[in-house]
């Protein structure tokens, strides 16, 4: 029997999950749903487009539903409103606010007897379990992350919600000088602005106030405030040319010791498309959002609750012959 899906929200993000399920043999799409006309959308898969309104009809056709809505406004709401009705997947980003997400979520999906798994990716997500697991085994460490040089899907979906913005790409970059220092193993105290800078793109509306939104995403907590950040507007011909993919990638580096010897672990990812990669990720941990809650196990997780094989879908037997 396949996994039934549903996916909330077809931008970037829900395409990817698509194409992800599409790759999946035990997984199937069951529909599409958009705030949008859905008369106006159109699934690469063929699968049915739906509204919102209808969603909550839909509890004995899907197994698990993906929201792929932005973290600055839309999952707060919606993934504790649907944790109630479904097994729920959402991919949100904003660090700070991950506690009380969770907490909203695991009140919910407890009360609906569902699973809801929060925060999945690569960051969150992939680069969280690469943390967990150096500290575990090195306790006397220090752990960096670096992000790209890549397009941040939450950074600029928080650009675009600003009054007058019409597109939006956020890089994020790494400062090299701090890059090498840590991987020597030196272990050095760096600020956030000393290991990234924002670079960002903008296409305003005609007549908007240019100086406004620049101060508006400098300023914007959480998102832009404590970094170097750059704001540039440019056409949206000159977006479509040069800013039309969406790369991203980074590393997890630790460094720790045993006694006086020093050891470096880093995972690195270098990724063509930041939406399809996090789109499989979360494609995984549907897999296992199903097949926990099939156990009975109710409330919020994070992928640091998921036991890796519950993401495969191999059998125990394949994977210890193979994997282990």
């Amino acid at each position: 029997m396949s996994i039934r899906i549903g996916i909330l929200g077809y931008g970037n993000l829900g395409r990817g999950v698509e194409k992800a399920v599409m790759a999946n043999a035990d997984q199937e799409l069951t529909a599409v749903f958009t705030r949008r006309d859905p008369a106006g959308v159109k699934t690469v898969s063929g699968c049915p487009v739906l509204s919102i309104e209808e969603l909550p009809g839909k509890k004995d056709e899907i197994d698990v539903l993906i929201l792929c809505g932005g973290s600055a406004t839309d999952l707060p709401e919606q993934t504790p409103e649907y944790a109630s009705m479904f097994n729920v997947v959402d991919s949100f980003d904003t660090h700070a606010r991950i506690p009380e997400h969770f907490d909203a979520v695991d009140k919910a999906a407890k009360r609906g007897l569902r699973i809801g798994v929060i925060s999945c990716g690569w960051d969150p997500g992939m680069f969280s379990l690469s943390r967990i697991y150096a500290h575990s085994v090195l306790p006397n460490g220090r752990d960096y992350t670096f992000w790209g040089r890549g397009v941040s899907q939450g950074h600029s979906d928080a650009i675009r919600r600003i009054d007058g913005v019409l597109d939006a790409r956020q890089y994020t970059v790494p400062v090299e000088e701090a890059l090498e220092q840590v991987r020597s193993g030196k272990n050095p105290e760096l600020t956030v602005r000393q290991k990234h800078t924002r670079e960002c793109y903008v296409v305003a509306q005609e007549g908007a106030d240019l100086a406004r939104i620049e101060k508006e995403i400098k300023e914007m907590p959480n998102y832009f405030a404590d970094y170097d950040t750059t704001v540039q507007f440019i056409s949206a011909q000159e977006m479509k040319e040069k800013h039309s993919e969406l790369p991203h990638g980074g590393s997890v580096i630790y460094s720790g010791q045993t006694g006086e010897r020093k050891h470096v672990i880093e995972y690195s990812l270098k990724l063509d498309s930041n939406p399809e990669f996090t789109g499989s990720v979360i494609a995984a941990v549907a897999r296992a959002a199903y097949r926990m809650n099939a156990e009975g196990q109710t409330g919020a997780r994070t992928m640091f609750d998921i036991a890796p094989k519950y993401l495969s879908p191999e059998t125990d037997e394949w994977l210890r012959a193979h994997y282990l």
